[in-house]
């Protein structure tokens, strides 16, 4: 009898094992995320993006003045004119594209640094500066929306025509671009 204990007690754990086994196979398989993919059209327009991100270098898209600087990607409101005050901020916003990726271990990099300089009708450079922003960013994917608001302030300007002159380097491949915006200060009231 006890014989024929101890053998349903085995039967009966082998078989609570097995119903264990069953159901963390279960549980894991249920746990195993199902994602849609994109579809092949999708796929090959994405890759041939990427190729063309790469053969364009560093450009801008948009380079402008602003009410505001801008708040993100896309998001601010155009200055109407380029016409400024004597010691009033010049906001810009611009949107730099074409800007090289380093990798390490999956993860995507990106590194630009901003140097500026202030000219005259005449062309004379009244000030200037190296590396004085720096826009970086790192992510599992390759962060393409980049929104780069710059302000400037310059105290003492007489009235008349300036160029604002703003350089970009990519720290990741050395490639440089830049835009040049024009614009008067008043004269004052």
């Amino acid at each position: 009898m006890l014989r024929n204990n101890q053998k349903i007690r085995n039967a009966f754990s082998a078989l609570l094992m097995a119903a264990g086994v069953i159901a963390g196979t279960c549980s894991a398989f249920a746990q195993t995320p199902k994602v849609s993919g994109p579809a092949a059209d999708f796929t090959a327009a994405k890759d041939g993006y990427d190729a063309a991100w790469k053969a364009n270098g560093l450009a801008f898209v948009i380079a402008t003045f602003t009410q505001d600087g801008g708040t993100a990607y896309g998001q601010y409101t155009p200055r109407s004119g380029t016409e400024f005050q004597g010691d009033e901020v010049l906001s810009i916003y611009a949107e730099p594209v074409g800007y090289a990726f380093t990798e390490t271990n999956g993860v995507f990099a990106f590194d630009l640094t901003a140097s500026y300089r202030l000219l005259n009708a005449s062309g004379q450079v009244l000030a200037e500066q190296e590396n004085f922003a720096e826009f970086s960013g790192q992510g599992r994917s390759k962060q393409r929306e980049l929104a780069a608001a710059l302000s400037f302030q310059f105290s003492g300007l007489p009235a008349g025509a300036y160029q604002l002159e703003t350089r970009f380097k990519d720290q990741a491949d050395g490639k440089e671009a830049g835009f040049t915006l024009p614009f008067t200060i008043a004269e004052p009231n």
